[in-house]
């Protein structure tokens, strides 16, 4: 999320190496603790280059398979460890 400095006003958001560096490591934690999980990356602003202030991070994962409904697969997975906001949607690959 955005961080205000201690002596500021003013609000910064995290640069793109950040939200990247950031998206690695969470990912890197999932693939550990899902063995569902085939391939997770990401689309939108982030993807394309053209992020700014207030962009979220749109993940997508493919998971071999789940029981669960696609509208609510994502409720499972913690998000909150990355630097901005995120959405994740979960597809199976049958």
């Amino acid at each position: 999320m955005p961080v205000k400095s201690l002596d500021s006003s003013v609000r910064k958001w995290p640069d793109k190496h950040a939200v990247h560096q950031a998206a690695k490591m969470w990912s890197d934690r999932e693939a550990n603790r899902r063995p569902e999980l085939m391939r997770l990356g990401y689309f939108g602003s982030y993807a394309r280059g053209d992020r700014g202030v207030g962009s979220d991070l749109d993940l997508v994962a493919l998971v071999s398979e789940s029981p669960v409904p696609f509208e609510t697969r994502s409720r499972d997975w913690d998000l909150n460890s990355l630097p901005v906001p995120a959405h994740l949607l979960i597809y199976t690959a049958s």
